[in-house]
């Protein structure tokens, strides 16, 4: 019958021996230093701040997923945020769905 033959001895040694140098390069290289993951915050920034509205104006474009990972907080806060910097009418609604909302700045 058809199938793989059988390794030697000494085949086998050397097989086993690459894999292992492989999988020590790669547990030296997984144990770098570990990043550090901040949790997303859920207030939103102040957006009668001055400082936070001339960030958003040097932004082309203003997305909630922009906006969210500028100022590391979640999606939802960061639509929060926007829509209420629209009632300020600091910025303006450019184009949109019930999705996704794109904004500029005044």
């Amino acid at each position: 019958m058809g199938g793989k033959k059988k390794l030697t001895l000494k085949q086998a040694e050397r097989m086993q021996s690459r894999k292992d140098a492989e999988e020590k390069k790669k547990k030296e290289k997984a144990s770098g230093p570990p990043k550090e993951k901040k949790p997303s915050a859920v207030v939103p920034p102040d957006p009668n701040n001055e400082k936070i509205v001339g960030e958003l104006k040097k932004m082309n474009v203003l997305t909630p997923y922009a906006v969210a990972s500028r100022f590391n907080i979640r999606i939802s806060a960061a639509k929060d945020f926007l829509e209420q910097l629209e009632k300020n009418g600091k910025i303006q609604l450019v184009s949109g769905n019930h999705n996704i909302k794109i904004y500029k700045a005044d």
